[in-house]
């Protein structure tokens, strides 16, 4: 994307609030004083064998970038790629899986685009709306600030389980159904509230998203509490034998020198990377905010906090 930003200058497009600069889960653009849209797009191969869960999760990944900036989703384009074998029935409960999770997002699905693939990828394109001044974006960290997460760790450990016939029936119906819930609650939450500063914790990891919500030289650095995170059932156990998606490596190889790490194990240290599916909203809260946001966000987290200081660290 680097490469395009030197063809749309931004003081040409003053209405693309977000866009190609800073990096963020979604764009935004100004319709007017009180309305921006926000636009996004996800998709992905299977992570569970269940084709109807499988839709519904990749839809809820893909809602939850207009989430992510507190927007407030309107529609959705399917985006899809099957085999030519793969069968009708299959398709259909994907299909059925994603259009019932807008559905439940208030939104709804306006059309799309299907080719034939050798490997099924599923996913959306998804327009939001929200107030000009009341964007989410992953920046505005203030020393004090507590960093809260609204769904626990993990999923890509479970999901590898899953293909290496090491995930309980039980863990992997508890994962299913925190991939599958939307982050509405937490965004409406953030957004009464006035908060400013949020992202949704996928592909990099909770270390990689946490990064790029800090600015070198802005003064403010993240720390996160190991014993505080919240994980699937069966993560640690399986994490402590490496079962890991090869995500978390390349995360690692890529974000790691920004990362300090103390009193942990590299087995410890590597959940940070895991890359999650549909993960939770990392947000940032004032503490004054702190006790209201974690009594009606269901299952949120206090991980953290921010510091006068710079880069991330992950303690024991």
């Amino acid at each position: 994307m680097r490469q395009l930003t030197s063809l749309f200058a931004p003081e040409d497009h003053p209405d693309l609030l977000v866009g190609l600069g800073r990096a963020d889960d979604a764009a935004v653009y100004r319709l007017d004083d009180d309305r921006a849209l926000v636009a996004t797009t996800d998709f992905f191969t299977p992570v569970v064998d269940d084709p109807y869960a499988y839709g519904a999760i990749a839809a809820a990944n893909a809602l939850s970038d207009v989430y992510a900036m507190g927007g407030r989703p309107l529609f959705a384009l399917n985006i899809a790629a099957f085999p030519a074998d793969l069968p009708p029935e299959m398709i259909a409960a994907i299909l059925r899986g994603g259009a019932e999770k807008v559905r439940e997002a208030g939104a709804v699905i306006a059309g799309g685009h299907t080719i034939s693939d050798k490997e099924p990828k599923y996913g959306l394109v998804v327009i939001g709306e929200v107030h000009p001044d009341k964007i989410l974006t992953k920046g505005g960290a203030r020393p004090g600030d507590k960093l809260v997460l609204s769904k626990p760790l993990g999923a890509g450990v479970v999901t590898t389980g899953i293909k290496r016939g090491l995930s309980s029936d039980d863990e992997v119906a508890v994962v299913t159904a925190s991939m599958m819930r939307l982050n509405r609650q937490a965004a409406e939450a953030a957004s009464a509230r006035g908060l400013r500063s949020a992202t949704d914790v996928t592909g990099f990891g909770l270390l990689g998203h946490a990064s790029e919500m800090l600015v070198p030289g802005e003064g403010v650095g993240f720390r996160f509490f190991f014993p505080r995170l919240p994980v699937f059932p069966g993560t640690l156990r399986m994490a402590e034998d490496w079962v890991y998606p090869g995500g978390a490596h390349n995360n690692k190889e890529h974000f790691g020198h920004l990362v300090r790490f103390s009193g942990l194990e590299e087995w410890q240290e590597l959940l940070g990377f895991s890359p999650e599916t549909s993960g939770g909203l990392l947000v940032v809260v004032p503490p004054e905010h702190e006790a209201g946001f974690l009594a009606e966000v269901e299952g949120a987290v206090t991980i953290g906090e921010a510091f006068a200081g710079d880069g991330l660290e992950l303690v024991g």
